[in-house]
């Protein structure tokens, strides 16, 4: 295994340094930040749309079938933004989320409705590996953390917008708005994207043996330490996508986006400074301390028993979350060679996908629609967290890694 040493820090302030913030660089920022919007816009709605139809039992699939087919295609989706390039694998996962979106309002059944959680999975499934491919490919190596953090920044600013705003429609119009509005931003993004130039050097047309994969090209072996971590981590994201918004009404906060505002804000205040160390100063160091916050951090929601307490809660996962972050992505990157660059991002995003369908899944057979079990489930939540940090300090004395 190798070591992954980061620049020292006179090399890192004389290096002459790349352009990074070009425009492409902000269009596919601003392409990102819509994406995620119109997607977490419907998130906190879900839950309560499910149960109208009857289907309260099932909560725990909202996040979890999504995640099934978002985790199947990463493999494919890296593949791909290898071969044919990233912009149309950017167009294909935004065009499903604007699709999905406008059917919603049609779905008359649990069954349907769940079905269509399983579609709208793709969506996830290839639209970051895209985008996260063409971060890596246009970021100067020594600003890579940086560039990373900057980049997921403007994506969680849509996290941050999008469920409050989502909430806001729902109540002051309706959940058919919202639905609209939700595939009226992945619209825009869509178009935005005709501005962009393809990264891949030299692009094949797409065709359909550009699907078989063998085995050794399901994942990138070169990146199992960042991508275990990942697994590991997205198991409580599962947990607090599943269960926050009924937590939330629980507590006494009726707009259920609230908690991922603040956390959300508390994300945007660490990411782009937490790229920056970690290229300074270290992936390993930075992930220690963002791994014992995420510890504490689902311990106070484990303890929450009001709506500040919970708040408290989030702005402590926000910060976790902005550090941890850019950090595993970057730390992916460099451990990647450029022609398997697609692969790589798959092999990471796949194992977020693991990780948060599992903990989703998890989440919802323990919860079993009581609220009294909510914080047993964070307490398991606390658990993964645990692990994550044991396993990386296991594995970076093993390792000798920096």
């Amino acid at each position: 295994m190798e070591n992954v040493n980061t620049p020292s820090s006179t090399e890192y302030e004389s290096k002459s340094l790349k352009s990074t913030y070009t425009l492409q660089f902000w269009l596919l920022c601003l392409c990102s930040f819509l994406f995620m919007a119109g997607h977490y816009m419907i998130l906190p709605e879900l839950p309560a749309y499910l149960s109208s139809m009857g289907g309260g039992d099932y909560k725990g699939y909202i996040i979890g079938l999504f995640t099934v087919t978002a985790a199947i295609s990463r493999p494919f989706s890296g593949r791909l933004a290898d071969k044919i390039g990233r912009i149309p694998v950017i167009v294909l996962g935004t065009g499903v989320c604007c699709a999905c979106a406008l059917v919603y309002p049609f779905v008359g059944s649990v069954a349907a409705f769940l079905f269509l959680r399983l579609i709208h999975g793709f969506s996830m499934g290839f639209q970051p590996t895209g985008t996260s491919a063409y971060v890596a490919d246009i970021a100067p190596e020594n600003r890579r953390g940086e560039a990373i953090g900057l980049f997921g920044l403007l994506g969680s600013l849509g996290i941050a917008f999008g469920p409050v705003i989502g909430s806001t429609v729902a109540q002051q119009f309706s959940l058919t708005t919202m639905f609209y509005l939700s595939s009226v931003c992945s619209l825009v993004s869509v178009l935005l994207l005709s501005k962009m130039r393809e990264t891949v050097a030299v692009p094949v047309p797409f065709a359909f043996s550009l699907l078989k994969i063998k085995v050794k090209e399901l994942f990138e072996p070169r990146v199992w330490i960042p991508a275990s971590i990942l697994f590991l981590i997205m198991f409580p994201n599962g947990m607090v996508l599943t269960l926050i918004p009924d937590f939330s009404q629980f507590l006494g906060l009726s707009n259920k986006g609230v908690y991922f505002t603040f956390f959300t804000g508390a994300s945007l205040a660490t990411r782009y400074l937490a790229g920056r160390a970690s290229d300074k100063y270290g992936r390993v160091p930075v992930l220690r301390c963002s791994l014992l916050i995420l510890i504490l951090a689902m311990m106070v929601t484990a303890l929450a028993t009001s709506p500040g307490i919970l708040i408290v809660a989030a702005i402590l996962y926000g910060i976790t979350s902005g550090i941890s972050s850019p950090t595993l992505y970057a730390w992916t990157v460099d451990l990647s060679r450029d022609q398997q660059r697609g692969r790589a991002m798959a092999t990471a995003y796949f194992a977020v996908e693991a990780g948060v369908g599992a903990g989703a899944l998890l989440a919802g057979w323990a919860f079993a629609n009581q609220a009294r079990n909510i914080p047993t489930v964070f307490w398991l939540a606390t658990l993964f967290g645990f692990s994550a940090f044991l396993f990386l300090l296991l594995v970076a004395k093993s390792n000798r890694l920096k």
